[in-house]
């Protein structure tokens, strides 16, 4: 039998009540995912814009967006959306000058910051939910987020093109 995982960071089943009874929602690994995590919510932050794969195709044409492919290089090589910016989960706090803000001595300022859409893993990957948190708690506009929960997960799985990317 596959591996139960869990729901959310506290549930591993859920129960939903239906008119005809309550029924026990579970989830299972299988071979479509990439990572055991917990799904994440498609909007982490008040004021992040979900997007899906058409709109993430538009905003690599649009010189106001950067797409930013949130894992850590090891993931990158594996396969990424072609023009991508690489700036893994844990260093955004520290590069938000590549998103367009300015440090100063009073921390971040990000007026003139780009638009970004963050993804990582997929639906069950925190990495671009903990990056957008540490965005947004040093002064990015969360208004200017745009959340690709899909991910890598649901790019692979649409048969979109990838690159390796070591960077």
């Amino acid at each position: 039998m596959a591996e139960l995982l869990k729901i959310t960071a506290d549930e591993m089943k859920r129960v939903v009540e239906l008119p005809d009874g309550p029924v026990e929602i579970e989830r299972h690994q299988n071979e479509m995912q990439l990572i055991t995590g917990y799904l994440q919510p498609m909007v982490p932050i008040d004021g992040v814009t979900p997007v899906g794969e058409l709109e993430v195709l538009g905003c690599l044409e649009d010189d106001d967006f950067v797409v930013v492919d949130m894992r850590d290089p090891d993931w990158r090589l594996k396969g990424t959306i072609p023009g991508i910016m690489p700036i893994p989960f844990g260093e955004v706090a520290d590069r938000l000058d590549a998103l367009g803000c300015v440090r100063s001595s009073s921390g971040w300022n990000c007026d003139a910051a780009k638009k970004v859409v963050a993804f990582c893993n997929g639906p069950a990957c925190p990495q671009s939910s903990i990056a957008m948190h540490a965005m947004v708690d040093n002064g990015f506009p969360p208004e200017k987020i745009y959340y690709y929960r899909g991910g890598m997960q649901d790019w692979f799985v649409l048969g979109l093109t990838t690159q390796s990317s070591a960077a």
